[in-house]
């Protein structure tokens, strides 16, 4: 039997909830409390007006926001790429093989060591407010290291992605149709059981927009709906090829012209957005106000991954969209929350409302702005996931 929760005290509660959106879309209220029951949220308004419960949270006067949902991640890899991000970062050329660098340190590892890397950052990022992830293959690139990194993930979210076309297996780089045909065929019967989502690196030097849809198209037609990454070194097909194929999202969305954001914004494809990306390879940063402006859904999410945004804390993530991106505060929380949500096609998580799940945070501050205003400081004084305290 379930024992009901009141949270009170909360100096701002960000709700997400589109009834109240008043002045913000965070559907902000001042001086409030949540009641949790079970792993949902039953109740939400002022603190005077709270209904009696069995239990009851002080918050203090500090700021509630919804869990993060952090619907763009890379978690089952070995090794780092340490050296490359040092040479890079240093304006020294620095050759070691990208993303073939990871793959091969995956394929040596066993299965024990690739979960117990990917609870690591899960806890990492738990620890920092995100309740809600969704991970990718990509870096075993040949049947059995594919189908096995999403039966790894699958053992710790309902998000998890197929990415079998991440790049070109270095087994064929000398016939990258002959791997089209492999990851549309024999590698995509072994991994369709243990995930949701296709994907697919949409760009030069990765696979191009005929080959990116047959890749989706035969993931859809096995049951997994799409996403891609899309636009992010380059301008390119696959903006268009998502709305096309009502893609849940386009992932990168660094170069765009006024037709792919016209189409996103007359889509139900969200544009996600990955600064980490850009922090750590100091490339042009995506411009969400242009996007936002023009009416699309826009998530931020970490990219979290060991060559290109080594990082599970979209906390940074917000402060980096808001100081370089165009964002305010409240669109970035906002895009962090219910834009991830919407990016997983998810209505339960996002937002605390009555009825949905009760993954919550509680910020050591008075206001969700200081996400922003306060970049790398450890904020999070609580999160609560379906309803259980677990920091």
């Amino acid at each position: 039997m379930s024992s009901s929760t009141l949270i009170t005290d909360i100096a701002a509660l960000v709700t997400n909830d589109p009834s109240l959106e008043r002045d913000s879309p965070l559907g902000l209220i001042r001086d409030a409390a949540v009641v949790i029951d079970g792993d949902h949220v039953v109740w939400t308004g002022e603190a005077s007006k709270a209904p009696a419960t069995d239990n009851r949270v002080d918050a203090g006067g500090r700021a509630v926001v919804p869990g993060f949902v952090d619907s763009h991640s890379h978690l089952v890899f070995a090794g780092d790429r340490t050296e490359e991000f040092n040479a890079r970062m240093s304006g020294r050329p620095y050759s070691a093989g990208g993303i073939r660098t990871t793959v091969a340190a995956t394929r040596a590892a066993s299965d024990a060591e690739l979960e117990a890397n990917l609870t690591r950052y899960l806890a990492e990022a738990l620890r920092q407010g995100t309740t809600t992830f969704e991970t990718k293959s990509g870096y075993g690139l040949t049947v059995a290291d594919e189908s096995r990194a999403l039966r790894l993930a699958a053992r710790h979210t309902d998000e998890v992605t197929y990415l079998g076309a991440h790049i070109v297996a270095p087994e064929f780089a000398d016939d990258p149709a002959a791997y089209v045909d492999l990851v549309t065929g024999e590698m995509l019967d072994a991994c369709a059981p243990h995930a949701r989502w296709i994907d697919v690196f949409c760009e030069q030097g990765a696979f191009d927009g005929d080959q990116a849809r047959a890749v989706l198209t035969a993931g859809r037609a096995r049951g997994l709906h799409p996403r891609i990454h899309a636009n992010q070194l380059t301008h390119g097909p696959g903006v268009q090829l998502a709305v096309e194929v009502d893609a849940a999202s386009a992932d990168h969305c660094t170069h765009l012209t006024d037709a792919d954001v016209d189409a996103l914004a007359h889509s139900r494809t969200v544009a996600t957005l990955l600064p980490g990306a850009e922090f750590s390879t100091r490339a042009s940063w995506p411009d969400a106000r242009r996007l936002l402006d023009a009416g699309a859904t826009v998530a931020l999410s970490t990219d979290c991954n060991p060559g290109s945004s080594f990082t599970s804390s979209v906390a940074f993530c917000i402060a980096l969209a808001v100081r370089d991106m165009g964002m305010s505060p409240d669109e970035a929380v906002w895009s962090a929350t219910a834009g991830g949500a919407a990016a997983l096609r998810r209505t339960d998580v996002g937002r605390i409302a009555p009825g949905a799940r009760a993954d919550l945070v509680l910020l050591d501050a008075p206001s969700h702005v200081h996400l922003a205003y306060r970049p790398g400081v450890p904020l999070v004084a609580g999160v609560w996931r379906s309803g259980v305290r677990v920091v």
